[in-house]
């Protein structure tokens, strides 16, 4: 894996920016809505490098028209007890519910993260449904550190436009309200030249 820095994130302490009035919110259909706050954590590349070697990245396989296949991506996931494998997170983690308490009525509780090697990595169209995503409003809260990737959203149902967002290098975004159970997100496999990318993924108890 090949990382380029960003010319913007001058290293030291990785911390959060603020949120309220920086936080840009977009309603989108179906009582779906994606907030948007860009360079949230400075140190981020510096945090990127850390969870590289910190993490025990893990290769799935799933079952796809009868065989059985690299899932094109690495992941960790840490429950509700477990210690999260840099401090940083704890603060970002702890920063996300402390902004989203009044809408969300609960912490964040889990950490889900993916690591993205290159272009050839990738994830397809999903929406966060498994426990309460199905049948409840919440929010899964983004942080994306490392190089740049175009997330994707659309609706579900009645094949409305397609949403593109790059994000990398602290970018934050959060989707809430029916998001996980109205719209599907993806990030697309790319033939175009693309450095590694770690997506950190805040989710409140009782939903993956």
């Amino acid at each position: 894996m090949i990382f380029q820095g960003s010319l913007l994130d001058c290293g030291g302490e990785t911390r959060p920016g603020p949120l309220g009035g920086t936080v840009h919110r977009t309603p989108l259909a179906h009582g779906a809505w994606i907030d948007l706050r860009p360079a949230w954590v400075s140190g981020a590349d510096d945090l990127f490098q850390a969870l590289v070697h910190a993490v025990p990245w893990r290769a799935e396989k799933r079952v796809m028209y009868d065989k059985l296949i690299d899932v094109p991506r690495l992941t960790a996931f840490y429950g509700e007890d477990a210690s999260l494998p840099h401090p940083a997170l704890s603060v970002l983690r702890d920063a996300l519910s402390a902004h989203y308490a009044s809408e969300l009525g609960e912490p964040f509780r889990t950490a889900g993260l993916c690591l993205y090697r290159d272009g050839g990595d990738g994830v397809a169209w999903h929406g966060d449904r498994i426990g309460r995503g199905r049948t409840e409003d919440t929010m899964v809260a983004i942080v994306s550190l490392g190089s740049p990737r175009h997330l994707l959203l659309r609706p579900a149902a009645d094949g409305g436009p397609t949403l593109r967002h790059a994000l990398g290098h602290g970018d934050l975004l959060v989707m809430g309200g029916s998001c996980q159970r109205t719209w599907l997100h993806s990030i697309p496999k790319t033939a175009a030249a693309r450095g590694p990318r770690i997506s950190v993924q805040f989710r409140p108890r009782g939903v993956r």
